[in-house]
């Protein structure tokens, strides 16, 4: 759009005049060379337009939409025939384009070609002979049998200074890119960079928010798996507790009745945690459980189960992920648990008799590792009046606080010593106030699940 001067009527001439000082205002605190080079009336239509692409620019709010209104406004305002917005992605170093105008998408390393000189030196860059720079990589041409004859790059340059891309526009119609054109590409330039930047920060606001209202109803639809009421057992108290680190975890608990018609029925017991925390581990980790409940409906035995189990997290999970699992029958008759500890440990058995805490390690690998799990399982555990079976995992054991010492086993030990008279929950309070206390300000990083069962003195 390149408007010679006519015999106009004076509201034009005090219309583009206008603009020339409202645009150079513009220019105070992004471009203070540009003041010196302003175009004439000449060119002043063009700066009408890029006034005009500032409003309209205002109110975009999609990115694809502001890169198109920014190409179209390049066209029309310097005559040109294509043009692409690179823009930076500073943590890889690289500019790449969303959008170029009769052509795909690129990406190439900020260092390389007259695009990412541009960048470099956040100088405008205008060549008028491309095939002679050297600079100039025919490549693209030759696939797509284009012909660039001339092109001018101008840095976009956002608030504080910030490099948001490069905006490149080829083949003016006159074959050259003047000094005028340079200052409208830098004035248009200057425009397009904070749009861009604005509308960089919302898509990452909406992307932030659509995750966190994702992960809210990630968060729900795992808590709502947990067990709320736990089973009646005659003789004995439980009590749990779930706190995951993110809104998501990769711990879970469950407990579940054998026989729902009966107090006196077997009651099994899960614990386990799978590596990481986050949404990922919180599907790993509702996968098992829900394999473990389908399996108990087939009236699968417990090694049979855990077998079963096991195998499939060995196809479904990577390979760098695993599940630790205690998996425990509680039989409110004989007094005992028996139990695999897969990976999952230590178990401690508090035995109130004694006044003794008994740490049981693992009994076989952790599930999705191997195909096979060699299972020996151990001997049952005997709950005499007043034991505690304690099941926590290992964000309790792990929990660092500021001077970097972890809470440990013996503090645990130790707890249960001058708690273990007290009925099961005000002891599971007890354990958590001594975690607090113990972690002051620090930071909880991995996430807690306690299991707790006391058999009634």
């Amino acid at each position: 759009m390149r408007l010679h001067p006519t015999s106009e009527q004076g509201t034009t001439q005090s219309s583009t005049a206008a603009a020339t000082l409202t645009v150079a205002g513009c220019l105070d605190d992004t471009r203070p060379h540009m003041r010196d080079r302003m175009p004439s009336l000449v060119d002043a239509s063009a700066l009408l337009s890029i006034l005009e692409v500032s409003r309209r620019l205002a109110a975009q709010h999609e990115l694809d939409d502001v890169l198109e209104l920014i190409l179209h406004t390049g066209r029309e305002v310097l005559d040109a025939d294509r043009g692409t917005v690179f823009l930076y992605d500073a943590p890889r170093k690289e500019l790449y384009s969303r959008v170029a105008t009769g052509g795909t998408s690129i990406r190439f390393p900020a260092s390389r070609g007259i695009a990412g000189e541009c960048a470099r030196t956040r100088k405008t860059i205008v060549v008028n002979d491309c095939y002679a720079d050297p600079r100039f990589n025919p490549e693209v041409d030759r696939q797509t049998g284009y012909r660039t004859r001339c092109l001018i790059a101008v840095p976009l340059i956002g608030i504080d200074h910030e490099l948001v891309g490069v905006l490149q526009m080829l083949n003016t119609s006159g074959n050259r890119f003047t000094l005028d054109d340079q200052t409208i590409a830098e004035l248009l330039a200057a425009q397009a960079a904070v749009a861009i930047q604005r509308t960089l920060l919302l898509e990452e606001r909406m992307i932030k928010l659509k995750l966190q209202h994702d992960l809210a109803i990630a968060r729900d639809i795992q808590q709502n798996v947990l067990v709320r009421r736990l089973p009646r057992c005659h003789g004995y108290m439980l009590s749990v507790y779930n706190q995951p680190a993110d809104a998501t975890g990769g711990d879970i608990y469950d407990v579940i009745q054998l026989d729902e018609r009966s107090d006196n029925s077997p009651l099994l017991l899960l614990v386990a945690d799978a590596t990481g925390h986050g949404i990922g581990p919180a599907l790993n980790i509702t996968q098992l459980r829900s394999m473990l409940r389908l399996g108990l409906r087939l009236s699968a035995d417990l090694p049979l189960l855990l077998n079963h189990i096991n195998q499939q997290l060995v196809q479904d999970l990577p390979g760098d992920r695993f599940i630790t699992a205690f998996l425990g029958v509680l039989d409110p008759l004989q007094h005992q648990v028996s139990f695999h500890a897969a990976g999952q440990g230590p178990v401690l058995h508090y035995r109130a008799a004694d006044r003794r805490a008994e740490w049981h390690e693992p009994t076989t690998t952790p599930l999705g590792m191997f195909n096979e799990l060699h299972m020996d399982p151990p001997p049952p555990l005997r709950m005499d009046p007043g034991d505690l079976l304690v099941l926590l995992t290992d964000g309790f054991y792990e929990f660092q606080n500021t001077a970097g010492e972890e809470l440990g086993t013996a503090r645990v030990a130790a707890l249960l010593d001058r708690v273990h008279t007290l009925p099961v929950d005000q002891i599971l309070t007890a354990l958590l106030s001594m975690l607090r206390d113990f972690a002051g300000a620090a930071p909880q990083i991995d996430d807690l699940t306690a299991l707790l069962v006391k058999r009634e003195p």
